[in-house]
């Protein structure tokens, strides 16, 4: 059976189809406005007030949206969490990582630290996709790396410091791409909570956001000063400087300013974290729970505690191709249920972030269960 040929009943449809775990689902009302906006917005000066007010919306919005204690600076700059990745090796680590790795993503911070020349070997402390490590305190380290959310295993961690650590002494730096915005989080749990704006923030890549406690910016006047080399790229000194003056050090892209400041008024209106969180939860729970009643699908986080509810991995018996699955929903209209393509596993992946609707989360749930009738060899 050619999969893609398969057409699914109109009330199986999402209104909106995209469920990707990023860039994800950006709000039509956003780029409705973002449209009206343009002529006075885009091609004019990052440097005047139209583009640094959206900047200031941003830091502004995001203060408010985390509950972001006294001290916390929200700093943007240019390259997204891949580039912040390799400016914490320069700016936030003084000698000694540690790292918390448990795929993909948080594989790719230890790697930028081992690689760094001027730093010591990192601590790397790994389990297994589908779960994640804890992180101690271990002596001569003076950052722990934590990932809030593994994009590519659908696998949550808390954000808490490792016990007996001072932020004075060491800081915490969270990953929290596909999390922020849609988890849980005390910001003091932590001293450096940084993101991109494709995933619960309704954007567009190429930008990072970190929101940075003053003992995160203490270490970075203090090695930017030291005489350590730091490309002005991964300047964070250089990036909060810039952000309090309401602005990035370099270009930035300005939809992507725009539709970020959309996306967080409209998650203030709703009720800020405390509602996403919760409306993330209960999509997620829907789709876990539907997984979990068929014989044919399940949770691939199997610890209840360890499953995002941002990103959800849904494991399909080897019975039916998940291939075939997700060809057959993308010719419907349903994008970007593909699983991670590096874990190699029979699933399917669907981010529920807050732009997703519930009532689509529903219908593709029906959607899956008409295919994998369809579709069982």
């Amino acid at each position: 059976m050619d999969a893609a040929r398969l057409e699914l009943p109109a009330d199986l449809r999402p209104r909106d189809g995209r469920f990707g775990s990023g860039p994800s689902k950006v709000r039509q009302e956003a780029v409705d406005r973002l449209a009206a906006a343009a002529p006075a917005l885009l091609g004019t000066s990052h440097r005047r007030p139209a583009v640094k007010g959206q900047v200031r919306r941003i830091r502004d919005g995001l203060r408010t949206f985390f509950a972001l204690p006294d001290g916390y600076e929200v700093v943007l700059g240019n390259g997204g969490a891949t580039l912040f990745w390799d400016a914490a090796v320069h700016c936030l680590v003084e000698r000694r990582s540690a790292h918390a790795v448990f795929g993909e993503f948080s594989t790719k911070f230890a790697e930028a630290a081992r690689a760094a020349p001027f730093l010591d070997v990192p601590v790397v402390v790994s389990s297994a996709p589908g779960t994640h490590p804890h992180l101690e305190a271990v002596d001569g380290v003076d950052l722990y790396a934590l990932t809030h959310c593994e994009t590519s295993t659908g696998v949550a961690m808390p954000v808490t410091r490792p016990a007996g650590t001072r932020p004075e002494d060491a800081l915490v730096a969270v990953d929290a791409t596909s999390a922020a915005g849609g988890l849980p989080v005390d910001p003091a749990e932590c001293d450096a909570y940084y993101f991109s704006p494709q995933k619960c923030f309704g954007s567009e890549g190429g930008l990072f956001v970190a929101l940075l406690s003053p003992a995160a910016l203490a270490r970075v006047s203090a090695l930017t000063a030291s005489g350590r080399h730091v490309p002005a790229m991964l300047d964070l000194g250089l990036a909060a400087a810039n952000s309090a003056l309401d602005q990035t050090y370099n270009t930035p892209a300005v939809a992507t300013l725009w539709l970020m400041g959309e996306q967080i008024d409209w998650l203030n209106e709703q009720g800020g974290l405390a509602w996403a969180a919760k409306d993330c939860a209960a999509k997620a729970a829907h789709l876990y729970d539907w997984a979990a009643a068929r014989p044919d699908a399940s949770p691939f986080v199997v610890d209840p505690a360890m499953r995002s509810a941002v990103v959800c991995t849904i494991d399909i018996d080897d019975a039916v191709d998940a291939g075939d699955v997700t060809s057959a929903l993308r010719a419907n209209g349903i994008l970007d249920t593909e699983a991670y393509r590096k874990l190699g596993r029979n699933q399917i992946r669907v981010a529920v972030f807050p732009a997703v609707d519930p009532a689509d989360v529903e219908r593709l749930t029906g959607a899956l269960d008409f295919l994998l009738t369809a579709l069982r060899r």
